[in-house]
């Protein structure tokens, strides 16, 4: 890719919600006003915590389709259409960045976008006019994740917004509880203090450090996209600048979004 801004993107980690998002009262402003507040990119890279694969794959770049991956919704959210354009430039950077001995990089050309990069582009760029590329996570291990991001991160100079999409907190238990469940409570009040911190070993070691760690995620995809995101800000070796842009609590779990850099 050529740069076609002098502006450094930041990178975000967001948590993406479910299709119902968009009939929030909230959200989908919230969403729309922090993608107003960001200079424009020149395309969009999303890891969502929608698709593992290994090893790491890379998503269409011609017509890129939606992937409808949930179940049991009204018909109106299988209607949802997001017609962004392919990225094949981007896709091209990525293979060189990320290739190397050990590290290959598939293609998987008729993967779409999945409600974890579709539901929030929505909200932010709903003219659906910028490229996209979804990239799969190809381990859930925070620190190889943490690596890849350092591989992306000259993407931000390109004018290429990293995105990790996941939900800072995820255990699909509190949906039936009512309420924000205690767990739910503490493990963002940890997450915001120890990102503010900059407590990079700390978040590397979440399950063990945080509080309610395994129940605040019982499996640990939707967290697993924060640390794309901050190996992308951490290229330099310090996080650097950052932010929560969004907080709050969405049926019981915590939407903490981040903005770096």
């Amino acid at each position: 890719m050529t740069a076609a801004t002098q502006e450094r993107m930041p990178a975000l980690y967001l948590s993406h919600g479910a299709p119902p998002l968009a009939d929030d009262p909230v959200w989908p402003g919230e969403l729309a006003a922090w993608s107003a507040g960001l200079p424009r990119p020149t395309a969009i890279l999303v890891v969502s915590a929608h698709w593992e694969e290994a090893p790491l794959a890379l998503g269409a770049t011609e017509t890129v389709p939606l992937v409808y991956d949930f179940w049991g919704f009204p018909e109106h959210y299988y209607r949802v259409t997001y017609p962004a354009p392919g990225a094949p430039e981007l896709a091209a950077s990525v293979r060189k960045l990320l290739r190397a001995p050990g590290t290959p990089v598939q293609d998987v050309p008729d993967r779409g976008l999945d409600h974890g990069a579709y539901v929030p582009l929505v909200e932010m760029y709903p003219e659906a006019d910028i490229p996209v590329l979804q990239v799969s996570m190809p381990t859930l291990d925070p620190v190889k994740l943490m690596e890849i991001g350092r591989r992306l991160a000259p993407l931000r100079d390109e004018g290429v917004l990293i995105v990790g999409s996941g939900f800072f907190t995820h255990n699909l238990a509190a949906l039936r509880q009512g309420g924000i469940p205690a767990w739910s409570a503490e493990f963002d009040a940890w997450g915001r203090e120890a990102l503010q911190a900059r407590d990079v070993d700390a978040l590397l070691d979440f399950t063990r450090k945080s509080p309610a760690g395994r129940l605040a995620h019982p499996r640990t995809e939707h967290f697993a996209p924060l640390f794309v995101t901050m190996g992308a800000a951490d290229a330099a070796g310090e996080l650097g600048e950052q932010k929560s842009v969004i907080d709050g609590f969405w049926m019981g779990l915590a939407k903490r979004s981040v903005q770096f850099g």
